[in-house]
């Protein structure tokens, strides 16, 4: 009897995800980690794209997990990466903008001030992983501090910058091809560190530079798109955005080159891993820092229609992004989940997957989803989800906050002194505010979110003083 209900309980344990799904005897998964910057949630043809061409990643959708409802915990890139790293919002690590920020001068409200690093004191997920026997290597964009602070002193082994420190930690030389990006320079190294690594535990994080502005366009790529871009005719007239526009389509020639050259080295990486005879025996993660930059007091170079605005705002469009898991075997390939996530919650997640033991005094706002990809859809514990951006940015956005709880969607907007409500099971593009009609909603959720940010003693803007209205001397 005693027997049996051990069986029971390590089942249970399984499908909770509470313990991977690898005995001692068997090797610990390797993980690789793939970031891009400024993706947007419609950038993949897999999730809805007819413009930009992605079959690797396609692919490695049909083959693995495919989350709708992945949320980054801010809306730029500097906090989200701190998210990712420590399993923190980043109120709690007070990395509330884009390092080093905008100034708010001269504006409405005086906005708070920030840390312009990840604190040595945070024990990252590359510091976890590494306690538990993993090699662990970092190449590409950090953005989480300068020398002091970055990979090699944040749990990375390896470190490989082919922009700042072409030496530091490089299996290579350091050159580049000349493209600002260096997506092909990235991949080169980051296939290196597994060939090296193949035989011991290892978490590889590739944090592209693509498709972040610059736009540079991949030659090979660019005739093909513009022809495509020219069959759509011309561009409709963008869409007004509070103080900003949005591209209105996908037709961006150049930028959609760079979202293929992305998926060209997430099929060059599969296929390295394939060849090494180590793919199923990976978890692949690819995500996004923010959604994609449409929005701008001139159109932005991206679109994330169906969803609204872009990176720096609030709306759907900031903060929803693509994430794909490929699991070893192919495992729950094709599954396809609407339960919303976070970035905090991939430092559990890979503990829970390494067969680590949790750390909820690090990752303190991450719950593990291995439950969910494992098909538990009843795993983990209901929970609002929170966004605390109290400065300006320049896709027009203006200091505010937001919270979903459920279906419903608030946004408080401190510049404006006013808030929007959406149910975004009807309504995912946010396009119809139920503020007035529903107001006893919008107080539930405005007190939701106030209890939140006190009880995590969130910086908040000021009015400014000294502040001239356009027009007022």
């Amino acid at each position: 009897m005693r027997v049996l209900l051990l069986i029971l309980a390590y089942g249970l344990a399984l499908s909770s995800g509470v313990i991977a799904k690898h005995s001692g005897k068997e090797p610990k998964p390797n993980f690789l980690f793939l970031l891009v910057d400024d993706l947007g949630w419609a950038d993949l043809a897999c999730y809805g794209s007819t413009f930009h061409e992605t079959p690797h990643l396609d692919r490695l959708a049909r083959e693995g997990v495919r989350f709708t409802d992945a949320y980054t915990a801010a809306s730029i890139c500097s906090p989200t990466r701190a998210s990712l790293m420590t399993g923190k919002h980043p109120v709690r690590v007070n990395i509330t903008d884009w390092i080093p920020g905008s100034s708010g001068k001269g504006r409405k409200l005086k906005t708070p001030s920030d840390d312009h690093h990840l604190s040595l004191e945070e024990v990252t997920i590359a510091e976890a992983l590494k306690e538990g026997g993993y090699s662990t290597f970092y190449t590409g964009k950090w953005h989480l501090g300068g020398t002091q602070f970055s990979p090699d002193k944040q749990g990375f082994e390896r470190y490989y910058d082919p922009h700042e420190n072409p030496s530091k930690g490089s299996p290579g030389n350091g050159t580049t091809t000349g493209r600002k990006h260096g997506t092909i320079d990235l991949t080169r190294e980051t296939k290196k560190f597994i060939t090296e690594s193949k035989n011991a535990p290892f978490l590889a994080f590739l944090s592209y530079y693509d498709i972040h502005t610059p736009i540079i366009p991949e030659n090979k790529y660019h005739a093909h798109y513009r022809d495509k871009a020219a069959q759509l005719g011309p561009s409709p007239i963008a869409i007004r955005e509070h103080d900003g526009r949005s591209r209105p389509r996908q037709d961006n020639a150049a930028l959609a080159t760079m979202v293929q050259s992305v998926d060209d080295s997430v099929g060059a990486l599969v296929t390295h891993l394939a060849s090494q005879g180590i793919l199923e025996n990976t978890y692949i993660f690819f995500f996004s820092d923010n959604g994609g930059l449409a929005t701008k007091q001139g159109v932005g170079p991206g679109c994330n229609l169906p969803l609204r605005a872009s990176k720096g705002w609030l709306y759907e469009g900031g903060i929803r992004v693509p994430l794909i898991v490929r699991m070893p075997n192919r495992r729950s390939a094709g599954l396809q989940l609407s339960t919303p996530v976070l970035s905090t919650d991939i430092y559990p997640t890979l503990l829970s997957l390494a067969g680590l033991p949790l750390r909820p005094e690090q990752h303190m706002d991450g719950q593990s989803f291995v439950g969910l990809m494992n098909g538990n859809l009843k795993d983990g514990e209901p929970r609002s989800l929170y966004w605390h951006y109290p400065h300006y940015h320049g896709s027009s956005w203006k200091p505010g906050a937001s919270i979903r709880d459920g279906d419903w969607k608030l946004i408080e907007f401190y510049h404006y002194n006013n808030f929007e409500l959406y149910n975004l099971a009807k309504d995912p593009g946010e396009r119809t505010d139920l503020a007035k009609r529903n107001p006893r909603k919008a107080a539930e959720l405005s007190a939701k979110l106030s209890a939140w940010q006190k009880r995590m003693k969130a910086k908040m803007p000021v009015l400014n003083p000294d502040y001239k209205a356009e027009g007022k001397k």
